[in-house]
């Protein structure tokens, strides 16, 4: 058993709005489930992302080679990096020296990426990490070469799921793992149109909703919980005056569930709900205040074609 799962499961379902945190999405069938989410129409943010890395490139390789000898392309939460191929395409034709290094909990996802990056560039040095962030960059720190700059890539709009404090301790503490020079491209959704955002979280398919209901099939499976999913209904808000939509699951009845792993009864009463995400729009002005708490250069924002979503660099 996950002890950390577990007691944060145990508090999560205590309190008094119940909650699960995000972080805990990301099972097997988690991560496929959101491989899913990438690909659809209503998920504005994959299309923009790779607007951006595509149409620039060339300019990001600009400022990741400046003053360098080489540079290590970190994947924070990589996935199947289909997005991060954009750059390795480029990067491997131009025969610039660097290395890549995907960092993901999911074994099965980062097995599947290093048979595709070994059948696709064989000259690619890359060296997957099945870590967690902090675990990694700890890794990192103490064996990349001064001489080389490390380049973070967090890209997806992760960051969209800390709310500003949290936000600011997390660039803080992944500034605690670089040298000076090194960077981070980090992706961030801007606040738009309401509806275009409720469309991406409302899929059509209904995946975002499995992907939240799954939540409760995982505390079935690894903790002998009796939650019917079914009997709970996914629910986003999105609050355009903060810029945060929050993500619900809304039990639909009175009910009762019992976890056996934690000798744990929950009630819940109908149309009561259990939170499991935040998901924040920024503001340029925003990133620009998040970076200078956590003490890094902006170097530049680019920008989709249509200014849904941004990816940021930084560097120390």
């Amino acid at each position: 058993m996950n002890q950390k799962f577990a007691n944060d499961i145990q508090s999560g379902l205590s309190a008094t709005q119940k909650s699960i945190p995000y972080i805990y999405f990301y099972n097997e069938r988690g991560s496929w489930l959101f491989q899913q989410i990438m690909q659809l129409p209503e998920y504005y943010l994959t299309a923009c992302e790779i607007c951006i890395l595509d149409t620039y490139k060339g300019k990001l390789l600009e400022y990741f080679q400046a003053k360098k000898k080489g540079f290590n392309l970190v994947d924070l939460g990589a996935g199947d990096a289909s997005k991060t191929k954009i750059l390795l395409q480029d990067y491997v034709e131009k025969g610039v020296p660097f290395t890549y290094t995907p960092v993901d909990l999911s074994t099965s996802i980062l097995s599947a990426l290093s048979e595709s990056l070994d059948a696709a560039y064989p000259d690619l040095k890359h060296q997957a990490m099945n870590k967690e962030y902090w675990d990694a960059m700890e890794i990192l720190k103490d064996n990349t070469p001064k001489s080389e700059r490390k380049v973070v890539l967090f890209l997806g709009a992760n960051i969209g799921n800390f709310t500003y404090e949290e936000s600011v301790d997390f660039l803080t503490t992944l500034k605690s793992y670089l040298n000076p020079g090194d960077q981070v491209l980090i992706g961030f959704d801007l606040k738009k149109r309401p509806e275009i955002i409720y469309k991406a979280y409302l899929d059509s398919k209904g995946i975002t909703a499995a992907f939240n209901l799954n939540l409760l099939h995982r505390i079935n499976q690894e903790l002998g919980g009796n939650f019917k999913p079914n009997y709970f209904r996914f629910y986003p808000y999105y609050n355009p005056q903060t810029g945060e939509l929050r993500s619900h699951l809304v039990s639909q009845k009175d009910q009762t569930v019992t976890i056996d792993a934690l000798n744990m009864e929950v009630k819940f009463e109908q149309w009561e709900s259990i939170h499991t995400e935040i998901s924040k729009k920024h503001t340029i002005k925003e990133i620009e205040s998040l970076a200078a708490a956590a003490g890094f250069t902006i170097k530049e924002h680019f920008l989709d074609n249509k200014a849904y979503f941004v990816d940021t660099l930084l560097e120390i």
